[in-house]
Order: C-alpha cells, then sequence, then structure tokens
C-alpha cells in the first residue's frame, strides 16, 4: 500500500454523523462491497463542513476521506471540478482494482454537492465582470450540449455545467441515456476536461411522479401520451433555469436547436436553421418566463457543423451516436416497460370495425395508437389502421386510410400565450409540417378547424400552435367520437 493511500485508509478526521445542515451522497452497495457516504455544508458558496463514512475495502476508506479532504474549505466551483481522476492523484494512485474506490468518491461527493444546491436559497452573487457573464450550461454527455458549452466558453462566458439523473433502472441500456447514472457520469467527465465545474441534480423521484406515471396512466387509458414535451415543459427545465438564478447566472444554456424570437410582447420559440434537427416541438410547453432566461448556442447551426465544431475542439464525444428511443426506455422498449411498470401485459381483446364486426384478436389495446397498421395481422381487401382504441372494453377499432382523415381536431388542456385568433398553422406530430388552421372555441373546448383533411394524430399527442412561424401555445389532443 502507498504512503498516501496508508494514511487516508487511517484518517479519521472527518469521519462521524453529517454536521447540522449537511446534505448526503451515496454511492456503492452490495455489487462491490463497499459502501461510501460524503455530506457536505454549503455555506454561502463555501463547503463549510465536510463529513464522511466507508464500509469495505482500504481503498474505499481511503478515497472517502480523501474527498472529504479536497472538499473542506473549498469553494463551491473548486468542488463541483473535483473528479475521480483528482482524488486518486490524491491516494498517489490506485491499483486497477482499487480504481473504483475513486470513482465511488466523486459519485457520492457530487451527489452531495448536488442535493445541497438543490437546497440552498442563494449560492453566489452574480458575477462581478459583465463582460464575462455567468451561464450554467445543461449536459446530458452527447455532443450536442457539449458544443454548446464549447460555446459558451467562446464567447467569454465563466461556465457551470448541470446533468440531472431523472432515471435509473437496471433493466435498461444506461449507456444509450441521457438521464441515467452512466450519462451523468459521461456529462461530468466531459465538462471537467473541459475545465468547467459539473452540478448533478437527482429529480427521480418527480420525473416519475411528473413523466413516468403520466406516460402509463396515458397508454392505460387508450391514449398516446408524449413525455418529452411533459418533461421540457414541467420537470427538467424549470430546475435547471432555478439553479442558474440561485448560482447568479445570466441564463441557462441547453444543446436543443431551438431559437427565441421576440414578436414586441416577449419571448417566443422559433424554429432552428436546421429543419431537421429542430426541437421546437418537444420544446412547446416552456412558458415565455422561462424562454426569456435560456439561451440555445445551436439554433443558427446544422448538425454537420456542430460535430465540426466538436472535432477542432477535440471534444471526447465528438463522433458519440445519439439516442433514439424516450430514455426511460432505452435498451428495454416500451412493451415491456408497460408491462414491468404499468401493468400493461398481454390481455386478449377484439379487434372490431366501426360497426361493431369482430375482424380479429389483439394482445392488449395499450400496443396500439391511432393511425397504426403494423401488428393488426388481418387479412382483409384493403389495408386497415386503427382508428381508435377503446381500454375500458380492450378493444381496438379499425377502418380503412380514408377513415382516418378529419378537418378537427379536438383539445384539451389547451395553454396560449397570444391571443386565440393570431393561430395560424399547428404542428400534430414532430416530425410533420405545420398545417394551416385556425383555433376555435365551442361547447365542447378548443379545436383546430384544418383548412384541408389530414390523417388523425393519436389522442394524447401534443398540438404545437403558431402563429406566423412563432410558437404561441400547444395542447393535447382529444379523443374523437368514432361513429
Amino acid at each position: 500500500m502507498n504512503e498516501a493511500l496508508e494514511h487516508y485508509s487511517r484518517d479519521r478526521s472527518h469521519a462521524g454523523e453529517p454536521l447540522d445542515g449537511a446534505h448526503s451522497g451515496a454511492a456503492g452497495g452490495a455489487a462491490c462491497g463497499d459502501l461510501l457516504r460524503i455530506s457536505v455544508r454549503l455555506d454561502r458558496g463555501w463547503i463549510s463542513g465536510v463529513r464522511c463514512a466507508a464500509e469495505g475495502c482500504a481503498a474505499a476508506r481511503a478515497a472517502a476521506a480523501a474527498a472529504a479532504e479536497l472538499l473542506d474549505g473549498s469553494t463551491l466551483a473548486e468542488a463541483a471540478l473535483l473528479s475521480e481522476a483528482g482524488i486518486e492523484d490524491e491516494l498517489g494512485g490506485l491499483s486497477p482494482v482499487g480504481r473504483h474506490a475513486a470513482g465511488l468518491a466523486a459519485d457520492a461527493l457530487h451527489r452531495a454537492l448536488g442535493a445541497a444546491v438543490l437546497s440552498e436559497r442563494t449560492l453566489l452573487p452574480p458575477a462581478d465582470r459583465p463582460a464575462r457573464p455567468r451561464v450554467l450550461v445543461a449536459m446530458s454527455g452527447g455532443v450536442d450540449s457539449a458544443v454548446a458549452l464549447h460555446r459558451e466558453l467562446e464567447a467569454g462566458a465563466e461556465a457551470f455545467a448541470v446533468t440531472l439523473e431523472l432515471w435509473s433502472d437496471p433493466a435498461n441500456d444506461g449507456e444509450q441515456s441521457c438521464c441515467s447514472p452512466q450519462a451523468v457520469r459521461l456529462a461530468r467527465s466531459v465538462a471537467h476536461e473541459m475545465g468547467v465545474p459539473h452540478l448533478t441534480l437527482d429529480l427521480r423521484e418527480r420525473f416519475r411522479e411528473g413523466v413516468v406515471e403520466p406516460f402509463l396512466s396515458g397508454y392505460a387509458a387508450g391514449t398516446t401520451p408524449n413525455p418529452c414535451v411533459t418533461c421540457n415543459g414541467r420537470v427538467r427545465l424549470e430546475p435547471m433555469i432555478a439553479l442558474a438564478e440561485r448560482l447568479g447566472a445570466v441564463g441557462l444554456a441547453t444543446g436543443h436547436y431551438a431559437r427565441i424570437a421576440d414578436d414586441g410582447e416577449g419571448p417566443l420559440l422559433a424554429a432552428a436553421a436546421d429543419p431537421a434537427k429542430d426541437q421546437g416541438y418537444m420544446l412547446a410547453a416552456l412558458p415565455p418566463t422561462q424562454l426569456a432566461q435560456l439561451r440555445f448556442p445551436l439554433g443558427g447551426l446544422h448538425k454537420p457543423e456542430v460535430r465540426e465544431i466538436a472535432e477542432r475542439a477535440g471534444i471526447a464525444v465528438a463522433g458519440r451516436a445519439e439516442s433514439q428511443d424516450l430514455c426511460f426506455l432505452a435498451g428495454e422498449g416500451k412493451a415491456g416497460f408497460l408491462a414491468r411498470h404499468g401493468g400493461l401485459s398481454e390481455r386478449g381483446g377484439e379487434i372490431v370495425d366501426r360497426s361493431g364486426r369482430r375482424l380479429g384478436r389483439h394482445r392488449g389495446h395499450h400496443n396500439f395508437t391511432v393511425g397504426q397498421r403494423r401488428g393488426l395481422r388481418l387479412g382483409a381487401p384493403e389495408p386497415l389502421y386503427v382508428l381508435a382504441t377503446e381500454a375500458a372494453r380492450n378493444r381496438v377499432v379499425v377502418g380503412p386510410a380514408a377513415e382516418l382523415a378529419a378537418d378537427r381536431v379536438p383539445l384539451e388542456d389547451t395553454v396560449l400565450h397570444r391571443p386565440a385568433d393570431s393561430v395560424d398553422a399547428a404542428r400534430l406530430r414532430y416530425r410533420s409540417a405545420a398545417l394551416p388552421c385556425r383555433l376555435a372555441n365551442g361547447p365542447d373546448g378548443w379545436s383546430l378547424e384544418l383548412q384541408r383533411s389530414e390523417r388523425r394524430a393519436a389522442p394524447g399527442q401534443t398540438a404545437v400552435l403558431y402563429s406566423a412561424g412563432l410558437t404561441v401555445g400547444h395542447a393535447v389532443i382529444g379523443t374523437p367520437v368514432v361513429n
């Protein structure tokens, strides 16, 4: 055992129960046999007290003690820059077998730091040099958020980075998710390589309540919810914007492909320069008050330009592939997730036409959405599509493509940022063009009157409302009556 490792494995100077007002983070457990806990007390941007505890091998005890020593008396920025490599260096190097202990200590200290910054009202005063504003950058571990950070640094900003841990499930592929523990570690390493302090916010409970539970209940009720719109509008960006304020930052920068425009009455979402990557649809639920505090450094770029910037800057994730699935479905898929978390397993039911005539059988209404053809396994003279799902009766109603056409779209939970008569177009799907329409309010509530009939979108999806190309509202697509 080297001298530093031996010293820290015996060091008890920071051992003990958490101090009053401290916040704790833990890492490890049954899988590896080592368990580390670190608690920090944060006071006006300084770490004013640290306590640690560790069970397991000598390397684990030493890593916890070394992390506590490095944290004590540091500034928030210094603490947020502490890494696995920094802890290992403090210990004079670790063997491949013991190296995991430094990683556990880093995870524990950053979880403790994240809990502390979530609780403190004021963390830092605004930057004292207006020419170098402080910016908080949301990082996912992908190339887009890394380039967003790079562009803010190039513009002269003093930056902090933040990553949200939203979902942790051993059944998922954490490497393909943007909000898993693996994604947090990757984002932290990228930020540290760029010399930027990194914070982690654990919002798993909030995410489950605000995104996953509505997703499950939506499918159980026979709708097709859009969790990404809900997540961005109600769960994900709001706490990061609040953190930016407490850090004295001028705003939160993200790697989304979107832009902000002011129509004279305040900020509204505008389309990104790259139409193939525009993410305005997924950000549509953000209110103008939050838009005023957001920055989109990639809004004027195309994806190939972003990768070129990353490669020139030597950013480690320049060539990393993008995730193609919902973050909490990565590696498992919707059917398995609905069965395991929502109890929506296979349950046979009827496939019928509009008249109620039985055409076949299915394995659960939740496996189908309006407009779907695949999986029906029906022999018919013409292709049949899902017209509706009836959750209470576990039935799927089908018909020819012509019966999907509609020129009226019922809406629920409509939110408007500008007068209703200004709405001139709407998008009913993420990857679709905006459709000319008008917004009407009748006895049954709000609805869209389309200029021409279009294939109906699935109930539960999001309708994004536009005026002269700017996002002025959003709504949930309601369930039409299928006669």
